[in-house]
């Protein structure tokens, strides 16, 4: 079921036998988050979206930049306004709205 703005879906449930419809909220569409910015540290990759979220995930999950050296991980470009960031030295592109739990198509 898909609505979308401030819409609310209904869902019909049972109760003591009778029907009873149950109104649940829809926030309607979330846009995507898009990176404006990208750092590592030593442990975590570290991607700022354009909403102002900032999410950390252990750089175990990406071997590639795990491996590569301070220079290579420095060597970074976002992909189309930010809905990917790439490293060419390391042949690593990883996709924003995956990192911040977005539906993909």
């Amino acid at each position: 079921m898909s609505t979308t703005g401030n819409k609310r879906a209904s869902r019909t449930a049972v109760a003591n036998g009778k029907s009873v419809k149950a109104e649940t909220p829809s926030f309607g569409h979330i846009p995507e988050p898009h990176a404006v910015a990208v750092r590592i540290d030593g442990e975590k990759l570290w991607v700022e979206a354009d909403d102002g979220r900032e999410l950390g995930v252990p750089l175990s999950r990406f071997p590639r930049l795990a491996n590569a050296t301070a220079e290579q991980r420095a060597n970074w470009r976002l992909l189309g306004r930010g809905i990917g960031i790439h490293w060419p030295e390391v042949d690593e592109d990883i996709s924003v709205a995956r990192l911040f739990g977005s539906p993909t198509d």
